[in-house]
């Protein structure tokens, strides 16, 4: 399908509300506005084919909810509101059009569930495997957007969900085992935490905070490094999915998680559940620069960040 009708495709698809955001596919530029008192937020995310995704292990629907996850997860992170999507692809020309008609609708579907609009992107032929770029565009009040500089000695460490699924399936995926998706949603079809970034700016109960898509240790890591802290991990605390050593190890530095990581005044009294999704205390911030993993038995090891790297 030549581009002219694959966008028109891609419009069609995306249906009225597209339309209803502002003037956005078939012009140059779409035009959006924000609500008075905010400030906008603005993440792109990468996903490339034989780094993010594999057309043999991933169906394209996967492929197309992941992609929107990773930016959506991003607005989590700040307490944001997500307000509209922008796609870039670039495709190679063998592609077959009923792969990037299913990467298209699950898209869709996940931007569907958070009520925002595709309002425009590009398209563009790859000389080989497919390239997708998500901007995601959200807004927070003025002021209230969650940084990762705020966290302060003596805090509480907090994490949503449970950790190492994702990864863990992964995994399997590289030892040659096959997967049925909907069997691993951790991995495949991922929940960005929105509704739990916004009930903890709307609170005032978070003053640092991060997705954790990298990896807890690497994440942690950025925490620490932009509020000039360190921190203790309790292994006995994490909500990890598998039991023992392995189980620890993908929760520490799996990744591909998108929960989300947090600190909170010790005064504060942070729900078990918000919105639905388990909430679990598992460490505090501390004074230094230095990440440290307390074990079971009370044994004190350095937590060094090991999680994804690019170039790493």
């Amino acid at each position: 399908m030549n581009e002219k009708s694959l966008i028109e495709r891609i419009r069609r698809a995306a249906g009225t509300r597209s339309q209803r955001a502002g003037r956005g596919i078939g012009n140059d530029c779409a035009v959006l506005s924000l609500p008075r008192g905010h400030e906008a937020l603005i993440t792109t995310d990468f996903s490339l084919e034989d780094i993010h995704f594999r057309r043999e292990w991933h169906p394209p629907d996967s492929v197309g909810h992941r992609c929107l996850a990773r930016g959506l997860s991003d607005i989590a992170a700040m307490g944001g509101i997500p307000r509209a999507a922008f796609l870039s692809l670039a495709l190679p020309a063998d592609l077959p059009q009923s792969w990037v008609d299913k990467f298209i609708a699950g898209l869709l579907k996940l931007a569907a569930q958070f009520s925002i609009p595709l309002a425009g992107g590009d398209t563009a032929q790859s000389p080989s495997g497919i390239l997708a770029d998500i901007v995601v565009l959200g807004s927070v009040p003025t002021g209230q957007a969650i940084l990762r500089s705020g966290a302060q000695p003596g805090d509480f460490l907090y994490v949503t969900g449970t950790l190492g699924s994702a990864v863990a399936a992964l995994n399997q995926l590289r030892a040659g085992k096959k997967l049925r998706p909907r069997s691993h949603p951790k991995h495949f079809y991922p929940e960005p935490r929105v509704a739990v970034g916004q009930f903890l700016r709307e609170r005032k109960l978070a003053p640092a905070m991060i997705d954790i898509s990298d990896g807890l240790s690497t994440d942690l890591g950025h925490i620490c490094e932009e509020s000039g802290t360190g921190a203790v991990v309790y292994a006995a605390a994490l909500p990890a999915a598998a039991a023992g050593k392995d189980g620890l190890t993908l929760a520490l530095h799996g990744g591909d998680e998108y929960e989300l990581l947090f600190s909170a005044r010790p005064e504060c009294r942070i729900p078990k559940q918000i919105a639905g999704v388990p909430v679990t205390r598992i460490g505090e911030i501390l004074s230094g620069k230095q990440m440290t993993l307390a074990n079971a038995d009370g044994q004190m090891q350095p937590l060094k960040p090991a999680g994804w790297e690019h170039f790493g």
